[in-house]
């Protein structure tokens, strides 16, 4: 699954692909990433349909999340190398589709919720090509931008738990504003990095880029619920 080293760069601290097995790795998680968004909707609309969206609200489903998203990810590592890595990936984003399913229903109970939906994956889609368009243009290396957005991811969390207890809609609009802003740097990042060589596995690089997806899209779908949701 990862293609052959063929140069070095000491500058970056990595070995670098040509330039061609770099647009492959590109490519393929271009590809992979487009098919994990099949069950990821699979996944919300059985949440929805089956009634297991009240699995996966509050405490019971951030433990869900911590013992099987956790796992999975760690299964997807463990065989990103191997066949199993892609059977192993698109299982995640199935389970993603089902942790997606509460806020998915909360959102269809406006009367312009699935309206609200489409806006939001535009709005990711939107963000997704421009930073690939930047990424594609920008010839720094950004590979230092990791250290900086790690640390704002941890500020993130932390700030997302304090607001579970507080339950500030304030808050949670900070919140959905910051992590949009976070992931989408994180897209950037992410992308530069299989773009110059730093990522050259194309399973664990759509894993990055499908969580920066996931991100944006519940943050701008948590916006738009609290300034355009229509109960009336």
């Amino acid at each position: 699954m990862t293609d052959n080293i063929t140069t070095l760069n000491p500058g970056q601290g990595y070995a670098v692909p040509d330039a061609q097995q770099r647009n492959k790795v590109l490519r393929n998680t271009y590809l992979l990433l487009s098919l994990s968004l099949v069950p990821t909707v699979l996944g919300a609309w059985l949440g929805v349909e089956l009634g297991l969206a009240a699995l996966f609200r509050g405490w019971l489903g951030m433990l869900l999340f911590i013992g099987v998203g956790f796992g999975f990810i760690y299964g997807i590592k463990k065989t990103q190398e191997s066949a199993a890595g892609v059977p192993m990936l698109l299982g995640f984003t199935f389970f993603m589709g089902l942790m997606l399913s509460p806020m998915i229903q909360s959102t269809l109970g406006f009367r312009n919720g699935p309206q609200l939906i489409m806006t939001a994956f535009a709005g990711t889609a939107g963000v997704f090509m421009g930073m690939a368009a930047l990424s594609s243009v920008i010839k720094r290396d950004l590979s230092g931008m990791g250290k900086f957005l790690f640390v704002g991811l941890i500020m993130l969390l932390v700030g997302g738990l304090i607001n579970i207890f507080v339950g500030s809609t304030a808050g949670m609009i900070a919140l959905s504003m910051v992590s949009i802003g976070i992931f989408s740097a994180y897209m950037l990042y992410d992308i530069k990095q299989i773009i110059d060589g730093g990522e050259t596995n194309y399973i664990s690089a759509t894993l990055n880029l499908y969580l920066d997806i996931i991100n944006v899209f519940q943050s701008l779908l948590a916006l738009l619920g609290i300034f355009g949701g229509d109960r009336d």
